[in-house]
């Protein structure tokens, strides 16, 4: 694994993962994105994590694309769109599908600017807390005369609406994070001290949950995005079929009859080890 991150796994299954490039805020070149996507991955297939926090070391969360050059592997006779199109698909994107399709709940607890694709990276998650002194800002178009990436031109309208993303995107001023938390931009806004007690709290109580379903969830609302109201009660339809016949749904049915705490975690390890198993075998 890159030192461009550093990681740690506590006892009940959260992993922190953070973003260690402090001296240019955490901006993104190659050994970075590949680690990024490279632990994520190996977080669908660790059983023993049950949610992620990603975050940055200093005094930034992300801001954006090294534009130094990157460390990118070099595209001889290429002009410079065809590379970035090619960083893009190699990497920008795989590791902005990675976060945000990660098999585990993952959290981003935003600890300073988050800049440029930095913006997509921290909205990537399935919860996102901001410290106080944290940021957005888009600076694609007002400074570079592109279009916001890393899922930033999806994602920032798709939480605010067309109106407050035009206002951030076509003039590029920083939001602040307590405005951010005002127009659902982040879940919750807290003093600096607390970002990250703050983020391990609420990642336990998701390692403490049905991770299966809580990811379902998730991309349930992501679906309802573009979905009809008809389109989307045919998917809950769908997915209630599907989900309440697995084993996470009987463990908490009976715990709720039993009065007691439900042992997701046991239930999903083995669930997910037998399809492990039957993935194998299928090979």
């Amino acid at each position: 694994m890159s030192d461009t991150i550093e990681t740690h796994l506590s006892d009940t299954g959260v992993l922190t993962v953070a973003m260690n490039r402090p001296d240019s805020l955490n901006s993104l070149n190659y050994p970075l994105v590949m680690a990024v996507i490279e632990v994520f991955k190996q977080a669908n297939d660790n059983d023993d994590i049950r949610c992620l926090i990603l975050t940055g070391k200093g005094r930034g969360f992300c801001a954006g694309a090294d534009l130094s050059g990157g460390d990118f592997p070099r595209l001889e006779g290429k002009t410079h769109g065809e590379t970035t199109w090619h960083n893009m698909e190699i990497g920008f994107n795989v590791m902005g599908r990675a976060i945000h399709d990660c098999d585990k709940p993952v959290i981003c607890a935003i600890n300073g600017v988050a800049a440029g694709a930095g913006v997509g990276v921290a909205l990537s998650g399935d919860l996102v807390i901001a410290a106080k002194s944290a940021s957005f800002k888009l600076v694609f178009a007002p400074q570079l005369g592109i279009i916001p990436d890393v899922g930033a031109s999806w994602l920032v309208p798709q939480l605010i609406g067309r109106t407050r993303a035009n206002g951030m995107a076509l003039l590029g001023d920083s939001l602040p994070a307590q405005k951010a938390e005002d127009w659902g931009l982040v879940w919750q806004c807290v003093e600096d001290d607390a970002l990250m007690d703050t983020a391990m709290q609420l990642a336990e109580r998701l390692a403490a949950g049905a991770i299966t379903g809580i990811k379902a969830t998730s991309r349930a609302h992501d679906v309802a995005m573009t979905n009809t109201y008809d389109e989307q009660l045919d998917y809950e339809r769908d997915q209630q079929g599907h989900f309440c016949d697995q084993p996470v749904f009987l463990e908490g049915a009976r715990a709720f009859m039993e009065k007691r705490k439900p042992n997701f975690r046991d239930v999903e390890t083995a669930q997910m080890q037998a399809a492990r198993e039957t993935q194998q075998k299928s090979k």
